[in-house]
């Protein structure tokens, strides 16, 4: 008789918990065993490159211009800081604010303040390509390293590239529905506002502070690969064998 494969009782990450509370569903409903996914996000030629990279010959250690320091978890702090720091702009989202008002012909103080979307998706589009592009870039630098330390540590590389090539396209179809996941809880917010006739906009605020939080959590998990790096740098595998 076939064993059932045992599940975690895991209710996700913080960015699932959020998304999840915003959309009114359940963050804990089960998503299958993780292999069994995996199998169906891969396609045939996406599964030969896993495989070769899992079993194939050890790769000879790359040659990685310039000094060969280890990066260490300061690099990705210090990114991570200012990716936070461009999310929590005050600045910035009063800008998109003001411009969300004007562009709806609405006017603060009024009795009811109309609100435009678009302003608001614009910034947090901006926002999220700069979170993904910085990730991208610091995710194929520390690839260089690791193909730079040792044999085994370049393995690894290889499989992180396959496996990034592999899940990129889902990733960015479920991160990219996110804004219009956002424009459904905006709408929800804004037409209660209108039903009471109020001319308040602490909802808008209450808004923006659930966008600023889930584009936080985008950063927690895009920011995961990473440190799993970080880690893999710091193992004894990175002597080299050379």
């Amino acid at each position: 008789m076939a064993q059932a494969h045992p599940r975690a009782a895991v209710r996700g990450s913080t960015f699932v918990r959020l998304l999840a509370r915003m959309a009114e569903v359940d963050a804990g409903q089960p998503g299958g065993y993780l292999p069994d996914r995996l199998s169906q996000w891969l396609s045939w030629t996406q599964s030969i490159a896993l495989s070769s990279a899992l079993d194939g010959a050890v790769a000879p250690l790359a040659d990685l211009p310039g000094a060969r320091e280890t990066p260490t978890s300061a690099l990705l702090d210090g990114a991570r800081a200012a990716l936070v720091e461009a999310v929590t702009d005050p600045q910035g989202w009063a800008r998109a604010r003001s411009r969300a008002i004007a562009r709806a012909g609405g006017v603060e103080g009024s009795p009811v303040v109309r609100v435009e979307y678009s302003a608001l998706r614009e910034r947090y589009l901006m926002i999220q390509r700069s979170i993904q592009g910085t990730t991208g870039k610091l995710r194929g630098e520390l690839r260089d390293h690791l193909a730079a330390a040792s044999p085994e540590l370049a393995r690894l590389a290889e499989v992180d590239a396959v496996m990034e090539g592999a899940l990129s396209p889902r990733e960015q179809r479920l991160l990219g529905g996110v804004p219009a996941l956002l424009e459904g809880r905006f709408d929800k917010a804004r037409r209660a506002a209108e039903d009471h006739a109020s001319a308040d906009t602490a909802w808008l605020d209450v808004f923006i502070r659930e966008m600023q939080d889930v584009l936080l959590a985008e950063i927690d998990v895009r920011f995961q690969p990473l440190e799993g790096l970080i880690e893999a740098l710091r193992s004894p595998l990175l002597v080299s064998h050379a």
